[in-house]
């Protein structure tokens, strides 16, 4: 018997690691497929991480290439100044609601939000019909809206609402409109058309050239010419509207027009204003030329350049800064049209304004609004990096 049970013994412990075998290899394979399964997460996990590494990387790149432009060419800068959006053709506009156009006229911004509400509230019609054009001048009012709240561009956005700003906006009591004057964006044709409505003539064809800016014959009064009380009153109730342009193609604008050409003989920008720039900025003693662009960029740049503007007086209102001239900040403005899309702009401003069927803005000869990027590239090339770096320190913020 126990001969029988030893023979047994090592039969069952055969049996038993038999049937043993596939459960260990199920356990393997259960193994392999988490480690194989584990790997793979690790692998997704580690492209992950490098995913987010590169982005980090070229976001630091990106910053350095706008905050550090010495580690780059002047070339590379440059195209940084002077890259434009792409501006969006308008389309035709249809009714806009009361009222919006209340809210729009006293100068409020219309949010995401308000345009929704608005939406649910006034029917699909209403985003279909209408939203698309008024609400790239709501996002221009917004993106006032928000530098003005920002601290730390405080020193650059705002500014008092001096006599020096009063005396820009002409005012149209008859229409109840404020216009604040910026050289080199159409100012000449605005002014026109205010002149016609104030009922100094009958027609913008009529109006002498010569009368267009000289304000004792041109019927256009100035806000700085009443009371504090009749000035405030008339910023919070009349619509009020400017213009801006590209700061830099402005710029050669206002050194093309004043200190070139001239064509309005100006005497005092060649004869009294170019040579003080040029004692104070030119580097090279011994050039005899007129006053040329790179120290007119110098002049514009200098930290300390508001000394040399008081003994200049008003006629630096050809390149001072739209915050300078019309306080956006402290105003609360209508409408911002922008010259590059001024074909559009004028004929939404005079129907806003609700006087589109009382006067047209003159016909705009073609091409002449379009952002001139070649140009703009061909003035700036000779400048030095650190002349380009204080011009866009200070005009950074040209709306």
């Amino acid at each position: 018997m126990k001969s029988d049970k030893r023979n047994q013994e090592p039969q069952f412990r055969g049996n038993t690691a038999r049937k043993c075998e596939p459960q260990a290899a199920e356990g393997r394979v259960s193994e392999w497929l988490q480690c194989d399964n584990m790997h793979h997460q690790w692998l997704l996990l580690a492209a992950c991480f490098w995913v987010i590494f590169m982005f980090m990387v070229a976001s630091k790149f990106i910053t350095l290439t706008f905050k550090d432009p010495d580690v780059y060419s002047a070339k590379q800068e440059f195209l940084f100044l002077t890259t434009m959006p792409e501006v969006r053709k308008l389309p035709e506009e249809k009714h806009i609601p009361e009222e919006l156009k209340s809210l729009a006229h006293q100068g409020c911004s219309v949010t995401v939000g308000w345009v929704a509400f608005l939406t649910s509230q006034l029917g699909r019609s209403f985003q279909t019909a209408w939203l698309v054009q008024p609400l790239v001048y709501m996002e221009r009012l917004e993106l006032i809206r928000n530098v003005c709240r920002d601290d730390a561009l405080k020193n650059l956005s705002h500014t008092p609402v001096s006599k020096f700003v009063l005396d820009r906006i002409f005012v149209c009591d008859k229409h109840k409109i404020l216009f604040c004057q910026t050289p080199k964006v159409g100012n000449t044709q605005w002014k026109k058309v205010l002149i016609v409505l104030n009922g100094a003539f009958p027609s913008i064809e009529e109006i002498p050239e010569n009368v267009v800016h000289d304000h004792e014959k041109n019927g256009l009064p100035r806000l700085s010419s009443f009371s504090d009380a009749e000035i405030q009153k008339r910023l919070k109730t009349y619509f009020k509207f400017f213009i801006v342009r590209d700061p830099f193609e402005r710029l050669i604008s206002a050194f093309k027009d004043k200190f070139v050409h001239n064509p309005r003989f100006e005497p005092w920008y060649r004869h009294e204003i170019a040579p003080g720039i040029i004692r104070k900025y030119r580097r090279n003693r011994t050039e005899t030329r007129g006053i040329q662009f790179e120290d007119f960029v110098r002049y514009l740049g200098d930290p300390n350049h508001r000394w040399l503007d008081l003994q200049f007086g008003d006629h630096i209102i050809h390149w001072v800064t739209y915050v300078e001239l019309c306080a956006p900040c402290e105003i609360m403005y209508s409408v911002i049209g922008h010259h590059e899309t001024l074909e559009d702009d004028a004929p939404y401003i005079l129907k806003e304004a609700g006087i589109d069927h009382l006067v047209s803005y003159p016909t705009i000869p073609a091409g002449i609004t379009v952002y001139n990027r070649t140009k703009v590239e061909h003035y700036f090339l000779g400048i030095s990096k650190r002349d380009i770096r204080r011009l866009y320190a200070r005009f950074r913020r040209g709306l």
